[in-house]
C-alpha cells in the first residue's frame, strides 16, 4: 500500500519507520531541509509517560491568573484579534473540571504508557542511541500545598500501574545529589522512575536514516499546499514539486494541521502554544542534574543530554509567532541556575523556541477522519517526544486494518465532533 505522510517531525518519522517496517511504501513530505527541525528540534527531552497531564484541571484558571502575575511567567498570553485562539482557551476553560481532568489524563497516560513500551522495543530491535538516559522524573515542589495536590495524579497513576515515589529531601537527594546546594528551596518531590530522557533530534533523525533503509522516500524542500480531494476521499497532495498520490494520507503537521483540514470541513481545535528552550553546555557535570528535573512553580524541565543541559518551558499564545522573546530567556536561565548554579555555563546556551500543537483537552488526536483514507497524527503538545513510538506503532496497526493494542476511545477527531469526524 502507496502511504503519504505530511510532516517530518518525531510523529511523522516514527509513523514513517514503522509503516516502512510492515512492508508499506511510504512517502515523507517536509518544506524544511530535514527531520525534526521545526518543535521536535531543541524540546524539553523529556520522555515522561508518568507526567503525562492535561493542562486545563480543577484550579487552573485561579493558577493561571497567578502565573500571568510572576515575575517568571510559566504562562504568557499576547492579546490579539485571533478568534482561534480564544475558541481555545474557551475550550481549555470548558476542560478546567475534576470529570473532564480525569477522562482526558486517563487517555493520556494510555497512550503515553504503551509509547514507552513501544520505545523500549525500539531500542532493543535498532539499537537506536540519542543520548538517552533511564533515571526517571523527578517534579520538585517548593510547596507543601503542591506536595499536597499530588493526590489527584497519584490515584490515576496507581489506576494504570504507574510506578512513583514520594519523597522528602533525603529522598530526592539520593537521585538527584547536585540538588544538595539547594535543597532548602524545596519541600519534597514526586519521582517517577519509568520516565526517559534523551535528544528528540538525534533520536528522529537516526530513525530517519533507519526509515530510508527501508525504503521510506524523504521528499525535503517540498511546500505542502493543498489535500486535493473528491468529497468523499483524499485523491492527491498538491505541493510545490507537483502532485503526491497515494493509497493513504497521514497528516502530522503539528500545529499547521487545522489550516490544512478546513477546507475538507474538518475543524480541528489545535492551537500553537509556544515554548522555549536553552541547550547549556555543562561545566561541572558533579553539579549537573542526573536526569529530568521539573520545576513545578515555573513549570521548567531540566534535563541532561549527553554533556549538555536542556531548560525547557514556558506556554506562549501569541499565534504563530516565531520570535525569541529575551524575557522567556531569564525565566530558563533563573531556573536552572536556580536549581544547578554550577553546572553549566548560561552564558554560552543556545536559545531556541517552537510552537507545540495544543489540544484544549490535552489529548492528541490520532487516528481516521469521516474521509475513509485521511489518517491524523497531531495534537500531542508538549508530549510528542514522549508519545511518538506509540503513535507511530499505533497507526501502523490501525491504518492497515489490524487491531491496536490499546483501546483507541477518544483519541479520535470525533470526540470534538462526532457528525465530522470517526467512530471516537
Amino acid at each position: 500500500m502507496k502511504i503519504a505522510i505530511l510532516g517530518s517531525g518525531v510523529i511523522g518519522t516514527t509513523a514513517a519507520y514503522y509503516l516502512a517496517r510492515a512492508g508499506h511504501e511510504v512517502t515523507v513530505l517536509e518544506r524544511q531541509p530535514g527531520p525534526a527541525l521545526e518543535t521536535s528540534f531543541a524540546n524539553a527531552g523529556e520522555v515522561s509517560p508518568g507526567y503525562s497531564a492535561p493542562w486545563a484541571g480543577p484550579g487552573v484558571p485561579v493558577k493561571a491568573v497567578k502565573w500571568l502575575l510572576m515575575h517568571h511567567s510559566p504562562l504568557v498570553i499576547k492579546p490579539m484579534l485571533d478568534w482561534a485562539m480564544w475558541r481555545w482557551g474557551l475550550a481549555t476553560l470548558a476542560n478546567c473540571t475534576e470529570a473532564r481532568y480525569r477522562i482526558n489524563k486517563a487517555r493520556m497516560v494510555r497512550l503515553a504508557e504503551y509509547s514507552r513500551d513501544c520505545m523500549k522495543q525500539l531500542r532493543a530491535d535498532t539499537g537506536i542511541r540519542y543520548d538517552e538516559r533511564m533515571q526517571g522524573t523527578l517534579q520538585l515542589f517548593r510547596t507543601q500545598k503542591q506536595l499536597d495536590g499530588t493526590a489527584k495524579d497519584i490515584e490515576i497513576l496507581q489506576q494504570y500501574g504507574v510506578p512513583y515515589e514520594l519523597l522528602d529531601r533525603s529522598g530526592y537527594l539520593a537521585h538527584e545529589p547536585a540538588l544538595k546546594e539547594v535543597q532548602h528551596k524545596f519541600v519534597g518531590a514526586l519521582r517517577l522512575p519509568g520516565d526517559e530522557t534523551g535528544d528528540c533530534f538525534k533520536f528522529t533523525n537516526a530513525l530517519a536514516a533507519m526509515a530510508a533503509a527501508q525504503g521510506v522516500q524523504f521528499r525535503f524542500g517540498v511546500q505542502i499546499r493543498q489535500l486535493a480531494h473528491d468529497g468523499s476521499r483524499i485523491t492527491g497532495v498538491t505541493t510545490s514539486t507537483g502532485e503526491v498520490r497515494a493509497d493513504q494520507y497521514l497528516l502530522a503537521l503539528g500545529s499547521h494541521s487545522p489550516a490544512m483540514l478546513k477546507p475538507l470541513g474538518l475543524r480541528l481545535p489545535v492551537y500553537p502554544v509556544k515554548g522555549y528552550s536553552i541547550t547549556v553546555p555543562i561545566t561541572e557535570p558533579e553539579h549537573a542534574p542526573e536526569s529530568t528535573i521539573m520545576d513545578e512553580t515555573h513549570k521548567v524541565a531540566v534535563t541532561r543530554l549527553g554533556d549538555r543541559i536542556r531548560v525547557g518551558g514556558t506556554a506562549q499564545l501569541s499565534g504563530f509567532d516565531m520570535g525569541l522573546d529575551d524575557s522567556r530567556r531569564r525565566t530558563l536561565d533563573f531556573v536552572v541556575t536556580d536549581l544547578f548554579p554550577r553546572g553549566g555555563d548560561v552564558a554560552q546556551a543556545e536559545f531556541w523556541c517552537g510552537l507545540r500543537p495544543m489540544t484544549p483537552d490535552g489529548t492528541p488526536v490520532v487516528g481516521p477522519t469521516r474521509l475513509p483514507n485521511l489518517w491524523l497524527a497531531t495534537g500531542h503538545g508538549t508530549l510528542g517526544w514522549t508519545m511518538a513510538a506509540g503513535t507511530g506503532r499505533l497507526l501502523a496497526d490501525w491504518m492497515v486494518g489490524r487491531d491496536p493494542e490499546i483501546d483507541t476511545e477518544g483519541l479520535t477527531i470525533a470526540r470534538y465532533d462526532p457528525a465530522l469526524g470517526a467512530p471516537a
